[in-house]
C-alpha cells in the first residue's frame, strides 16, 4: 500500500473514531501531499511523500525548538505531539551504531580519505537510507570518522 493511500484510510479511521488531534495532523499532510502532487504535475510515489513527511518532520522539530526558547511549552507540547503522529509514518530510524558501520562502509566504497569528501559521503547514505537518518547526527558521525 502506498504511504498516501495509508495516510488517507487513517484519517478515515481516525474521523469515524473522532480522534481530532490525529485528524487535524492527517489533514495536514493531507494538504502537504496535494501541493506537492500540483508542483509535480503528477501522482506522488513513495519516495516524494516521504520526503514531504521527512519536511513536516524538520518543521515540527523546529518550531519545538523556537517554542522551547521562547518558553512556551504548551505550544512546544502541541508540535511534539503533531511530531509523534508523523514520524509513525516514517520508516524506523537507525540507531547511532548502524549509522557508524553505514559511514564507515560507504567511506570505503567511496575511497574517501579526508574531510572534503565529507559531502559526497553524506548525500550517499541520506540518498540510501532515506527518512531513517537524523542529519546533525550523521553528520558528526562522519566527521569524526574522517578526522580519526
Amino acid at each position: 500500500m502506498l504511504l498516501t493511500e495509508r495516510i488517507e484510510k487513517d484519517f478515515i479511521l481516525a474521523y469515524k473514531n473522532k480522534e481530532d488531534e490525529k485528524v487535524a495532523v492527517l489533514r495536514m499532510i493531507k494538504a502537504a501531499f496535494k501541493n506537492k502532487q500540483v508542483e509535480l504535475k503528477k501522482d506522488l510515489s513513495d519516495a516524494e511523500a516521504l520526503d514531504v513527511l521527512i519536511r513536516e518532520v524538520k518543521q515540527r522539530q523546529e518550531s519545538i525548538r523556537q517554542f522551547t526558547q521562547a518558553g512556551r511549552d504548551d505550544l512546544s507540547l502541541k508540535e511534539q505531539n503533531e511530531l509523534e503522529i508523523i514520524k509513525s509514518y516514517l520508516p524506523s530510524p537507525l540507531t547511532p551504531e548502524e549509522m557508524k558501520r553505514i559511514a564507515a562502509e560507504v567511506i570505503t566504497e567511496l575511497d574517501v580519505k579526508d574531510i572534503k569528501g565529507m559531502g559526497l559521503v553524506m548525500k550517499t547514505i541520506t540518498q540510501r537510507y532515506s527518512g531513517r537518518t537524523d542529519g546533525r547526527e550523521l553528520s558528526a558521525i562522519v566527521r569524526e570518522l574522517l578526522t580519526s
